[in-house]
């Protein structure tokens, strides 16, 4: 497969643009980039990262942050970023498509009795009686872009309630929220960290659960570069086992709570380094705690949520008719479940 530069890949779909931390131990590996949005959801990275378990791997790793997933989808194409926790999009799917990028692994499920993500309405719109998702018709739903999983999953909610929704791509998280504090949109979907604060300051209200309509969506996947995939084994699997690592000290803290109270705590203060780092701790510390859900044990995948997400992508003409699994997904470093 031939590389994609930046230009080239810019070109494609847009600006990827992050900010990044250097390790905190130094490896003798490879230097590699791991992209990352400031979600709870995507502990696995930072633990692995605090705890060293990448550097006891060699894997001399530097975080990047973005704003939406498909500058991620991006960076990696372009080189720029060497692995990465996001949703599926439409933008990653087109790149799969181009020989560029490959699923590897999965990071966040939907799961039943887990709190997941939340559905949204503005303040404005649920006076005016938007209370349940079986009102949304007629109603704007917020975006980052089109193609991305906010656009899936909304979709996805207004087909089994057998409504018209508009979508609104706003680009970055942080609009989304401006817009539906605002009332400038009337209704979005996000993990519980960033909707339960937002419901508690009164500006939104939860009207329902995405796991109603999706009960094991596959939320985000780890991926790479398809030459990564094929060509770096070993570091590809390095990668993978150590992120893993990370995901099982995070569930154990957050979901197990085989550390009690004290594990819980050591927990948050190591997430918000990188999550609500604008409030002090002690602000911070309820809603990364409100945002705890089950991250994906060994990485695994969800592959009948990535078919469906595929399905979706295709039938709304987002992506090529004739894209499969395979290319897609690589997942011989991972086990497997459909569910």
């Amino acid at each position: 497969m031939a590389g994609f530069n930046r230009r080239q890949t810019l070109g494609l779909l847009g600006a990827a643009a992050g900010t990044a931390l250097a390790a905190p131990a130094i490896a003798s590996g490879k230097k590699i980039v791991v992209g990352a949005l400031p979600f709870t959801s995507h502990s696995g990275s930072f633990v692995a990262f605090e705890r060293n378990y990448f550097a006891d791997a060699g894997l001399d790793v530097e975080l990047k942050f973005f704003q939406a997933a498909q500058p991620m989808a991006v960076a990696i194409a372009s080189g720029d970023v060497d692995y990465a926790v996001t949703a599926v999009s439409g933008g990653l799917i087109s790149l799969a498509d181009k020989g560029a990028i490959k699923v590897i692994g999965g990071a966040l499920s939907e799961e039943s009795g887990i709190d997941g993500q939340k559905i949204l309405a503005s303040d404005a719109a649920f006076k005016s009686g938007l209370t349940s998702p079986a009102q949304l018709g007629g109603k704007s739903f917020g975006v980052t872009q089109a193609g991305s999983s906010f656009h899936y999953m909304g979709s996805k909610v207004a087909q089994a309630e057998g409504v018209d929704v508009s979508f609104k791509p706003l680009q970055k998280v942080g609009a989304v929220i401006g817009a539906l504090k605002s009332g400038q949109i009337d209704a979005w979907s996000i993990v519980p960290h960033i909707a339960k604060p937002l419901a508690g300051s009164g500006a939104v209200h939860i009207i329902g659960n995405i796991s109603d309509y999706l009960p094991a969506y596959q939320v985000t996947t780890l991926f790479t570069s398809a030459k990564n995939a094929a060509d770096e084994k070993g570091q590809t699997g390095d990668f993978v086992s150590s992120f893993s690592k990370g995901v099982a000290d995070y569930n154990a803290a957050m979901i197990a709570k085989t550390g009690g109270e004290d594990g819980v705590n050591a927990m948050v203060d190591l997430i918000h380094k990188y999550v609500y780092t604008d409030r002090p701790r002690e602000k911070a510390a309820g809603s990364i705690i409100n945002g705890t859900m089950r991250l994906n044990e060994g990485a695994k995948l969800n592959v009948a949520s990535i078919a469906d997400q595929l399905a979706w992508f295709q039938s709304e003409g987002l992506v090529g008719g004739d894209i499969t699994l395979d290319t897609l997904l690589d997942t011989s470093y991972v086990d497997t479940f459909e569910a």
